[in-house]
């Protein structure tokens, strides 16, 4: 999957240009008589490296067969696709089906934008994984379907571990820092890369406590991040720190903790698959010595959290072509062309039946494990405006990081979050 595409998931779009187009004019949402939609055109947007293109050609294929009418894919950036896709929602004549980051998602359904497609997911999504399903849900309806997902993963350097006498990856969380004290005894490896602001690693150890960053005071939402549990996830993350000679108060992106592990010097990180890719640009002679694992969790029955970003396809309420859009998931997210896209841009498919197609990638099958018990950040409108910079919960960690209680930190933190929380788009 190509770095830009992963890049961009979870985090939220630039607020730019706008330059919204949408779905041919003069088509109807009736069928045609026999020839089905004959005539038609349905416009569907789809973010750039998202399709691939062996699935892309025989999905349009399989839909045109089937239907009598016209595919049209039109490749969207992610750099200020947020405004565009409002934008586009609001005209009269939007793109008929649209990828949407997930926890963006209730955001856009918010507004009234979506199509309700509650009927499609009793008809085609009875096993759809729940974690996965969940941020296509607001208000109890289901606004929109599942597409594709990815999560952390630890990359790992096979020689350092070797070298440290270590001959097997952990399947639990205290095996896992067992291994990185044995590499800081016995090499003169970094044990692990972690700065003090890897913030979507934070969120899904919250996520294995079962903890959420914010609750509900009357009609609002106000921060949750005192809560006991989300102070042990810190705990832990600041055990996982303390293994790290990385900054506390950068993320991974400064530097790119990639090129970091690429110099050979490094015995493992959290990231993105894609990453090994950064590290193997970085230096050629990292590909031989690399290799993935799921986060372990407490116990070896039950990964750690993750965080789990990826992208829904949503019907646009405006379409004038609402059956035919619902054709076409049918077939998209049907078990051959779902599994062909899990295959081929090796993501986490939207079922777990599905899985066995990502045995060809490493990264992906070490990630497949905790999707199950994965999770997002709070999927509620109000929540974009937490997370943009600077963020106060890297404020929040980097104090604890820095020697604060989590629950000092978090009254450090906690009338800016609530004042996010309180505005209005």
């Amino acid at each position: 999957m190509k770095r830009k595409l992963i890049a961009a998931i979870g985090i939220a779009g630039m607020m730019v240009s706008i330059a919204a187009c949408g779905g041919d004019d003069g088509d109807s949402g009736k069928k045609t008589g026999a020839d089905g939609f004959k005539g038609q055109t349905l416009t569907v947007w789809a973010m750039d490296g998202s399709t691939p293109p062996g699935w892309t050609k025989d999905l349009t294929a399989a839909f045109e067969k089937k239907t009598g009418a016209k595919l049209k894919f039109q490749t969207q950036q992610w750099n200020g696709i947020q405004q565009k896709i409002t934008t586009a929602l609001s005209e009269d004549n939007p793109p008929d089906v649209i990828e949407v980051g997930n926890t963006q998602t209730p955001a856009y359904a918010a507004t009234g934008g979506l199509a309700d497609l509650t009927d499609l997911k009793s008809e085609i999504g009875a096993d759809w994984t729940e974690a996965l399903n969940k941020s296509s849900v607001y208000d109890g309806k289901q606004y929109a379907a599942p597409w594709y997902f990815a999560n952390r993963v630890v990359i790992y350097n096979k020689k350092v571990w070797a070298d440290a006498g270590i001959k097997d990856t952990p399947k639990t969380r205290d095996e896992f820092f067992k291994d990185l004290q044995a590499i800081d005894k016995k090499t003169d490896a970094e044990p692990i890369y972690l700065p003090g602001q890897n913030w979507y690693f934070f969120d899904g150890l919250t996520i294995g406590q079962g903890a959420d960053l914010v609750k509900k005071d009357g009609d609002k939402y106000v921060s949750n991040l005192a809560d006991p549990k989300v102070g042990k996830a810190m705990e832990i993350y600041k055990e996982y720190q303390s293994y790290s000679k990385a900054p506390k108060d950068k993320d991974e992106a400064t530097p790119q903790q990639a090129e970091v592990f690429a110099k050979g010097k490094t015995g493992a990180f959290i990231g993105m698959g894609w990453e090994a890719g950064t590290a193997i640009a970085a230096n050629k002679a990292i590909e031989k010595n690399i290799g993935y694992f799921t986060i372990p969790g407490e116990t070896a029955d039950k990964p750690e959290g993750v965080f789990l970003g990826g992208s829904n396809f949503a019907v646009a309420a405006g379409s004038k072509k609402q059956e035919l859009a619902k054709e076409f998931l049918k077939l998209a997210l049907s078990d051959k062309f779902e599994g062909a896209l899990a295959k081929e841009n090796g993501v986490i498919p939207n079922k777990e039946s599905l899985q066995t197609n990502l045995s060809a990638n490493p990264a992906a099958v070490a990630a497949a494990p905790a999707a199950a018990g994965g999770g997002t950040t709070p999927l509620i409108p109000e929540w974009a405006a937490v997370e943009n910079a600077p963020n106060p919960i890297k404020t929040y960690m980097t104090a604890v990081l820095n020697g604060k209680s989590p629950a000092d930190a978090a009254k450090q933190v906690e009338a800016e979050i609530n004042k996010r929380l309180s505005q209005t788009s």
